[in-house]
C-alpha cells in the first residue's frame, strides 16, 4: 500500500481549544445534508437556527471564543436556510440559498456586520419550490450555479444590472412537459478544476457527468450496486470519486474513470447511516471522508496507478459533526505545516471547531515547498462570458511561499474600512458586453 511509504502517513489532525473555536453559535435544525458552513481567510459563515425566516452568522476569522446570542445575522430570507457558499473571488461575497426559493448575493463589510444585514445585494428569482444546492464556478468570475426541488438546474451571472434577476444565463436541467426525472433533483455538485464539466448525484442515486454549457448529460453511472450520494471530480488524476451505500446498506466510497463506465476502486466502510461527506485536496493528492453525526474524519491518499486509495490515518472525536466548511489553501498556516482545515459543526455544543490537519516537520521555520505547489488562487481565470461563449482555462495559480506574496491578499483591506474590491482583478467589461448576455437570457427564456 502506498500509505506505508507516503510522506503524508503522518498527518495528525488537531482539534482547537475552545477559546480557539467559535462557541455559543445555534447550528441550524435542518436535516438536509449539506455543509452549513463556509470559511476564507477573512470570514466563517455559520447557518444557525432562528425564529422566524432564515438567517446566518458571518464572523471575522479571528473572532474566536463566545458568540453573544445578539451577534448580528445575516437575515434576509422569509426561510430557513439551506446553504451558504463565499465567492472563491472576493472574499467580501457570500451567496445564500433558502426553502423560499431564492438565491441572495450579500456584500459584508471590510470589518464584519455591526448591525442585522436584511438587503442583499442580488436576489435571484426564477425558482419555484426551495433551492438546496448552490455551487460557484471555480475560474469564471460571477457564475453561480443553483439546484432546487423544482427539478431546475440553473446558472446566473450575477454582474447582470438590478436588485432582482429573473433570468438565468443557462438552464442546465429542467422538467420538460411536466416530466419531472429524477436525475434532475441533485443531491450534490462538483465541476472539473476548469468548470467545463459537472458531476452530479441525484434522487435516483447515480452519478453522472454533464456538459454545464448545454444542459447536456455526457456520462450515466450504471453501477446497480452503489446507491451514490455525493461526487466530487478528483481533479488532476481523471478521476471522479462518489460516497453513498451498498445493497447491504454499508456506506461506501467508489472512484470513478471519468466515463462511469465501471468502478475502480470501491470500499464497503463501516454500517454507519449518516451521509459521508467527501473532500479532496488536489495539491497532496489527499482525500477526506467525514461522516455527517460522526466524530471521526478518515483521510487517504490517492494516485493514478493501483491500488489508487491508500488509508492513511483516522481523527477521532466523541463530538459528532452536523456539517463542515473547509478554509481555502491560501487560508492556512502554511509555517505551521498546515495542509488542511476543517471547521466542524457540533450541534450539540453550539460549537464551531476548527481542526488542523498538520503534518509534522523539524524545519517548521522553513518554507516547505513540497507540501505546497502553486494552488489555485483567488483570481478568475475568464469571465462569465467568456466562459458561456465556449472558453475554458485553468484556474489561475497562486504561490503560498509567504516571502513571494502575503498568505492572505487580502490582509490589507481586512483591516482597512469600509469595503474593497481585490485589486487588479476588477477589469472593466468589454463595451456591450450587457446587449450580448441580453441575447443569452432570452433564448432562455424562450425555451
Amino acid at each position: 500500500m502506498i500509505g506505508q511509504s507516503s510522506k503524508f502517513r503522518h498527518v495528525f489532525g488537531k482539534a482547537a481549544t475552545r477559546e480557539h473555536s467559535y462557541d455559543g453559535v445555534p447550528i441550524t435544525h435542518s436535516v438536509h445534508d449539506n455543509h452549513y458552513c463556509s470559511a476564507n481567510p477573512c470570514f466563517i459563515a455559520v447557518v444557525t437556527e432562528c425564529t422566524a425566516g432564515g438567517c446566518f452568522l458571518v464572523l471575522p476569522i479571528h473572532h474566536t471564543g463566545r458568540v453573544v446570542p445578539q451577534h448580528p445575522r445575516v437575515c434576509g430570507h422569509r426561510g430557513r436556510v439551506l446553504d451558504v457558499k463565499w465567492n472563491p473571488f472576493d472574499d467580501y461575497s457570500i451567496a445564500s440559498c433558502s426553502e423560499d426559493c431564492t438565491v441572495k448575493i450579500w456584500d459584508i463589510p471590510a470589518f464584519g456586520l455591526q448591525q442585522n444585514l436584511t438587503k442583499a445585494r442580488k436576489t435571484l428569482v426564477a425558482h419555484s419550490r426551495r433551492v438546496a444546492i448552490i455551487e460557484w464556478h471555480p475560474t469564471a468570475e460571477n457564475l453561480l450555479l443553483s439546484s432546487a426541488y423544482d427539478y431546475k438546474v440553473l446558472l446566473w451571472d450575477i454582474s447582470q444590472a438590478g436588485a432582482v434577476i429573473l433570468y438565468p444565463v443557462r438552464v442546465i436541467l429542467m422538467p420538460v412537459h411536466h416530466r419531472y426525472p429524477s436525475e434532475a433533483l441533485l443531491l450534490s455538485v462538483s465541476f472539473n478544476s476548469d468548470g467545463s464539466r459537472l458531476a452530479v448525484t441525484s434522487k435516483d442515486r447515480r452519478v453522472r457527468v454533464l456538459d454545464p454549457r448545454a444542459g447536456k448529460i455526457l456520462q450515466v453511472s450504471s453501477w446497480k450496486s452503489h446507491r451514490a450520494n455525493k461526487v466530487l471530480y478528483i481533479n488532476g488524476l481523471k478521476m471522479l470519486l462518489s460516497t453513498g451505500s451498498s445493497s447491504w446498506r454499508h456506506r461506501q466510497m467508489v472512484l470513478w474513470d471519468e466515463d462511469l463506465s465501471e468502478p475502480l476502486y470501491e470500499e464497503d466502510l463501516d454500517g454507519s447511516a449518516g451521509v459521508l461527506f467527501p473532500f479532496y485536496d488536489p495539491d497532496t493528492h489527499m482525500l477526506y471522508l467525514a461522516g455527517k453525526g460522526d466524530g471521526n474524519i478518515r483521510f487517504y491518499e490517492l494516485s493514478a496507478e493501483k491500488p489508487f486509495i491508500s488509508f492513511l490515518n483516522e481523527y477521532r472525536s466523541v463530538l459528532p459533526q452536523k456539517g463542515l466548511g473547509v478554509m481555502p489553501k491560501r487560508g492556512l498556516n502554511v509555517m505551521g505545516c498546515e495542509v488542511f482545515r476543517f471547521y466542524r459543526l457540533i450541534a450539540v455544543k453550539d460549537l464551531v471547531g476548527p481542526l488542523s490537519m498538520t503534518m509534522p516537520r523539524k524545519k517548521s521555520e522553513v518554507f516547505q515547498e513540497d507540501l505546497y505547489p502553486p494552488t489555485a488562487g483567488n483570481q478568475a481565470a475568464v469571465t462569465a462570458r467568456e466562459w458561456l461563449l465556449g472558453i475554458n482555462r485553468d484556474p489561475v495559480l497562486m504561490s503560498l511561499n509567504p516571502e513571494i506574496k502575503p498568505e492572505n491578499p487580502y490582509a490589507e483591506v481586512c483591516t482597512a474600512s469600509g469595503r474593497l474590491s481585490p485589486i487588479g482583478f476588477m477589469l472593466a467589461p468589454p463595451a456591450g458586453v450587457e446587449t450580448e448576455d441580453q441575447d443569452f437570457i432570452e433564448l432562455v427564456d424562450h425555451h
